[in-house]
């Protein structure tokens, strides 16, 4: 099991919190975006630039992934598409994305997206908070403590 990052639009404070929750777990942490990346000294930590381009972080994403891997994205297609491989989806704001959920989330966005495109809607999220982050940290170290178990629980079989 690994975490991957869809780094392209990733706040660098939930980018802190998974350089810390990564070596805290011994996790294979991978930021991908199509643009460089700091990341700490670690072995356990490596950031990856793909080419520049529509989804091609995304993609990149989708095709390493594992079942059982988690993918940090706000990205609600590629949350879909890691959940159709078997893997944990988390949002930056702490929403676990799920089977049972994700259908309900696509439809919102491609509803929002159309609102925006005739200039009913615009803007985004509100900027995120202390209390965001927080949200996330606790979602993660839940999620994180669930999959590690798992996962002890399949070596000791």
């Amino acid at each position: 099991m690994q975490i991957w990052v869809d780094a392209d639009a990733c706040p660098n404070p939930i980018k802190e919190i998974l350089f810390r929750a990564a070596e805290r777990v011994q996790l294979q942490l991978t930021l991908v975006a199509n643009h460089g990346l700091q990341t700490p000294p670690s072995p356990l930590i490596k950031a990856i630039q793909v080419a520049g381009g529509f989804d091609v972080a995304d993609n990149f994403i989708v095709e390493q992934l594992s079942e059982g891997d988690l993918v940090i994205t706000a990205d609600i297609p590629l949350a879909a598409e890691a959940i159709a491989k078997g893997a944990h989806v988390l949002n930056p704001r702490g929403e676990q994305y799920t089977k049972n959920n994700i259908g309900q989330r696509l439809q919102m966005r491609n509803f929002m997206e159309e609102m925006r495109s005739s200039g009913a809607v615009t803007g985004g999220p509100p900027p995120m908070n202390q209390r965001d982050r927080q949200q996330f940290a606790n979602a993660l170290d839940r999620l994180l403590a669930k999959l590690c178990q798992g996962r002890e629980n399949k070596e000791s079989t």
